[in-house]
């Protein structure tokens, strides 16, 4: 399984920015589809995450500001984040794993297996 990130730049606080996905070499029906970002010095965190039957669940931190979206692409997912804040500054990680149901476990690193590289967010005050 071959995970790619795409869209993570430099914008100022305030700004926006979307972050893309693919996942290639997956093959599942039943699939959840995660975003979540590691700041220096700090861990892993999950952001935002989607079952394939759509049910999405946020992390508090974006809760109104981040939305997250399957494309039209079987294995590919969207980070709309509006509102930038200077903490939200952060290699943004994609991962993909099977899964029944939404909960809040899958908000949790631990319960994906495939991870993409990563793709840098900078967002300056």
């Amino acid at each position: 399984v071959h995970v790619v990130e795409s869209g993570g730049g430099s914008v100022q606080a305030g700004g926006s920015l979307m972050l893309s996905c693919e996942a290639s070499g997956y093959d599942g029906t039943n699939y959840c589809m995660g975003w979540f970002r590691q700041a220096p010095g700090k861990e892993r965190e999950g952001v935002a995450s989607i079952a394939s039957g759509g049910r999405t669940i946020y992390a508090d931190s974006a809760e109104g500001r981040f939305t997250i979206s399957r494309g039209s692409a079987k294995f590919t997912v969207y980070l709309q984040m509006n509102n930038l804040k200077p903490e939200d500054t952060a290699m943004y990680y994609c991962a993909i794993n099977p899964c029944s149901y939404m909960t809040l476990h899958y908000l949790a690193s631990k319960s994906y297996a495939y991870w993409g590289q990563g793709t840098q967010v900078t967002i300056s005050s």
